[in-house]
């Protein structure tokens, strides 16, 4: 689906489906959703631009991803979508910068682009040159991704205090609700560490463009856009390293929460060991008795089946007394 923007009369029109050469070459940004190569064909013809496929835009290798064709720049990464839904993942975006047109391709739909289209809709300020509607989407991206990081360390802090309150609780509590809590808590700390890594690459993504867009000599980036780069690297390297402290911190919720999970596994152990020590004297005592010899003087004893029980309970009951009085239990 193709998507153009364009400023008439002080005013943002949006244009669907496939317009003529003359309506995309008076586009600022032309946002390509899942092109067919019909709409490709039309944007390379309008505007004499090369728009990547989607194979191309997978490939991870830096050239491939940054790169500059005449005056208009290429650049592609990596962006997070789908945390409210719950279905997170990762895209690839490739914006193309030309000196009066910026063109997106993507096959998703982050929700930093649904807030940043319908803000351009009524704020036209937003769409006065082609830097500037990349460089507001990108500080949209940002402020998007910085609710998210605010979101996953308030999930985390959550997280924790159910581990660390399991962990406190009286051993009444039954054992199948601790055990649902803590599978609780391990979800939510591995959802906290996948959403937080994905987000570091998209920063990660966001700070190469950055640092490549500055350092590139083009008449596509104005020289008014410099501060802005600049204001946006500073917030990408907050959040980089914010966003390092959450994953180091999930890091070590999670091997807490193992801890635990581990130390209560030890006790039940700990108990059929116990209880299989216990057993083991009164079940040699019976295993003597019930050998088949014929002359065994205790079988034909009066009170020699009462004493054998007596000698079983007795060889039982002295193991878990030991191990009482060594603190083992």
């Amino acid at each position: 689906m193709m998507t153009i923007y364009t400023v008439r009369e002080g005013r943002t029109v949006r244009g669907e489906g496939i317009p003529t050469a003359d309506e995309l070459r008076a586009a600022i940004w032309i946002d390509l959703l899942a092109p067919t190569r019909e709409e490709e064909q039309a944007v390379q013809a309008a505007l004499n631009l090369e728009i990547p496929t989607r194979e191309e835009m997978q490939e991870i290798e830096s050239s491939s991803r940054l790169y500059k064709e005449e005056v208009a720049l290429f650049l592609t990464a990596n962006f997070l979508y789908g945390v409210d839904e719950g279905e997170y993942g990762s895209t690839a975006i490739t914006f193309v910068l030309a000196e009066s047109h910026l063109v997106t391709v993507r096959y998703a739909t982050p929700k930093a682009f649904a807030v940043f289209s319908n803000r351009a809709l009524r704020t036209p300020a937003l769409l006065q040159s082609a830097d500037g509607v990349m460089l507001g989407q990108f500080e949209q991206v940002v402020d998007r991704l910085a609710d998210v990081l605010e979101r996953v360390g308030a999930d985390m802090d959550r997280a924790s205090r159910a581990a660390f309150r399991n962990a406190r609780s009286h051993s009444k509590v039954k054992v199948k609700a601790r055990d649902a809590e803590m599978k609780d808590v391990l979800i939510a700390l591995g959802e906290v560490g996948e959403v937080t890594s994905r987000a570091n690459e998209t920063l990660l993504g966001l700070s190469r463009i950055l640092t490549f867009v500055g350092a590139e000599k083009s008449t596509a980036v104005r020289k008014e856009a410099k501060n802005s780069i600049k204001t946006l690297m500073r917030d990408v390297r907050s959040l980089v390293e914010h966003a390092a402290f959450l994953n180091n911190k999930a890091n070590f919720l999670l091997d807490a929460v193992l801890g635990i999970i581990n130390i209560d596994q030890n006790g039940i152990i700990k108990t059929f060991t116990v209880a299989s020590v216990a057993l083991m004297p009164p079940t040699l005592v019976a295993s003597i008795y019930g050998m088949n010899f014929a002359h065994m003087p205790e079988l034909g004893w009066h009170l020699g089946y009462p004493l054998a029980l007596l000698v079983m309970v007795v060889s039982g009951v002295l193991p878990v007394f030991y191990f009482k009085r060594k603190g083992w239990l």
